[in-house]
């Protein structure tokens, strides 16, 4: 049975994913800082881990290599989004983003970093169309999902020779916790929760596009309509894509 290891896994996309790889016969490890709701069974094992904490990271990953036969995959999922103008947000909000959307998507790297070498198996990025394009109110977590895609980009070439692959999905706008925002004084709120959204995806029917990626082994995996056609414009025409991009997500606001 291959292991997968899921950050983030508590979420929306998280659980989707899980689900269809355990169909698969995969036993996936879902490490988030909440995993109420998760049960453990033969396919799954749940882990209560602060990300940020670097230590604590470190003790979680080392007990799951411990008690898996291999390590095969680690889906880098955990994140949170910033909608806030970059006038309106202090340095404090700002590097909160990153701890938790870049750097923790790091240190899990450099944790499962071996294990992964000797599987031959796969890091897959979970970034945004954030992480190639600009998105309106959002500088802090476009500029922490551009510096995730980034590394895992530049990683895949230095892993290739232990058999390693780099994979990126890029989604647009999935809705995972529509309603459920938790939003804080600093913009910052659960993923999946901006109401400025351009037509939403379902945590579904992602998880299903990117595993049909993995599958194939994509390097970069667009997830969804507007992921597919925000990509294929940065490419042609990046001053047209931004001007796109205010004009629907003001409309998106505005309602105008």
């Amino acid at each position: 049975m291959k292991t997968a290891v899921i950050s983030g896994g508590n979420g929306g996309l998280g659980r989707a994913l899980a689900d269809r790889l355990e169909a698969g016969g995969w036993h996936c490890v879902l490490l988030d800082i909440d995993i109420t709701g998760l049960e453990a069974r033969e396919s799954r094992t749940p882990v209560r881990v602060d990300l940020t904490d670097a230590a604590a990271l470190n003790r979680a990953a080392a007990q799951v290599v411990a008690d898996r036969p291999s390590i095969d995959m680690v889906i880098y999922n955990a994140g949170v989004s910033q909608i806030v103008p970059f006038g309106e947000a202090d340095g404090a909000s700002h590097r909160r983003v990153f701890d938790i959307n870049y750097f923790a998507a790091v240190d899990m790297a450099r944790a499962f970093l071996q294990p992964i070498r000797e599987s031959g198996g796969t890091h897959l990025a979970i970034t945004s169309v954030a992480g190639f394009a600009p998105l309106h109110h959002r500088t802090a977590y476009a500029a922490s999902k551009h510096a995730m895609q980034g590394f895992f980009a530049s990683l895949r070439s230095e892993e290739a020779p232990f058999g390693v692959r780099c994979l990126i999905a890029a989604p647009s706008f999935v809705a995972t916790n529509i309603g459920r925002a938790e939003r804080r004084d600093d913009g910052i709120l659960r993923p999946g929760a901006a109401e400025d959204g351009i037509d939403y995806m379902q945590p579904d029917a992602a998880a299903d596009i990117i595993l049909r990626g993995v599958a194939k082994g994509r390097a970069f995996i667009p997830v969804g309509r507007v992921a597919t056609l925000a990509s294929l414009l940065m490419r042609l025409s990046p001053c047209l894509y931004e001007r796109q991009m205010r004009r629907r997500i003001r409309a998106e606001t505005t309602g105008s």
